[in-house]
């Protein structure tokens, strides 16, 4: 579902991998997939690690549960560094909680959303069109609480169906202004994205490291249920 809702806009297939390419933005759209083990995985890396290099990035694989068996070690021995431990969090059940802010709810993001997600996520500089690319590659909802005509808190929910379950909502661009922090803000944006979408489950994911948003994330009815990361080209 992430692969889905976070689209590289350069994709190629090999062997059962995913080689995705978005100039560098985010290491989701820059980085392998790998749905399988290849019939031969020293051709499968180094195919892999000509791809990126011939684009000026390092090879970077995404460590999931569709990665077999073995890749992680291997890759480990090759001398790829592990990075970016991360936590998929979902809400199996959604209760319908209004938001207790007022929230603006578009779908496609503006430049005063893109500019305060960007901002916080500290990243400048023209990559921000690459992420407007990236963002239009699917449906989506994009959601802000405005204060004086800037948008203080932000979010980004994707609708996923899912066969015989309904609808989940991926949430993704969570990001809240350093001066408008610790006033509830990114709850009434989750809750104001749920309650958009119609969906009647959601999942996320935030690093390991981050537990001021675990709390958020557990209020909110989100629990831990899967692991990733990343193992990057030294």
């Amino acid at each position: 579902m992430l692969h889905e809702a976070w689209p590289a806009y350069e994709q190629r297939e090999h062997d059962g991998w995913v080689l995705r390419h978005a100039a560098g933005v985010t290491k989701r759209a820059n980085s392998v997939l790998p749905l399988g083990m290849p019939a031969d995985l020293d051709d499968a890396v180094e195919t892999a690690e000509r791809f990126y290099a011939s684009r000026g990035r390092a090879s970077i694989f995404s460590m999931g549960v569709s990665a077999p068996a073995g890749l992680d070690g291997a890759l480990a021995e090759r001398g790829y560094e592990r990075v970016d431990p991360t936590f998929v969090m979902a809400a199996p059940v959604l209760s319908a909680v209004p938001a207790e802010h007022e929230v603006l709810v578009k779908d496609a993001p503006w430049a005063g959303w893109m500019e305060s997600w960007w901002g916080v996520d500290e990243r400048f500089g023209e990559d921000v069109e690459v992420a407007g690319r990236i963002c239009a590659g699917v449906p989506a909802l994009y959601a802000a609480v405005v204060e004086d005509g800037v948008a203080v808190s932000v979010g980004r929910g994707v609708p996923q169906r899912q066969p015989g379950s309904g609808t989940t909502l991926g949430l993704y661009c969570m990001a809240t202004l350093p001066s408008a922090r610790r006033r509830g803000l990114a709850r009434s944006v989750i809750r104001a994205l749920v309650a958009a979408s119609g969906a009647t489950s959601a999942y996320l994911v935030t690093t390991e490291g981050n537990t001021a948003a675990h709390g958020l994330y557990r209020g909110e009815g989100f629990e831990v249920a899967g692991r990733y990361h990343y193992r990057v080209k030294a």
